[in-house]
């Protein structure tokens, strides 16, 4: 048997309880199922890189035969080569 999930009184309480608690404690993982979020984005950071003028020029040549914004498509290329790395 689980035990008793606490009532809490903030969600900043709840937070604190689960990274102390192990859920599968209180939560039986096998009767979950997957759920699929379409329209939530992954949050975001700005950064700052340095680029040579030429490639951030060539890149926007790319993206405007592509009709994307660059810095849209730079974010794929970053994605998808990283996922090469990771899954090869």
């Amino acid at each position: 048997m689980k035990k008793k999930t606490p009532k809490f009184q903030s969600e900043a309480e709840e937070r604190l309880f689960w990274q102390k608690h192990d859920s599968s404690e209180y939560i039986d993982w096998s009767d979950a199922e997957n759920v699929v979020m379409p329209k939530l984005k992954p949050s975001t950071r700005s950064i700052s890189i340095r680029l040579p003028e030429s490639m951030i020029e060539e890149l926007k040549v790319i993206a405007n035969k592509r009709d994307v914004p660059y810095q849209s498509l730079l974010k794929i290329f970053i994605s998808e080569r990283i996922d090469a790395e990771l899954h090869h």
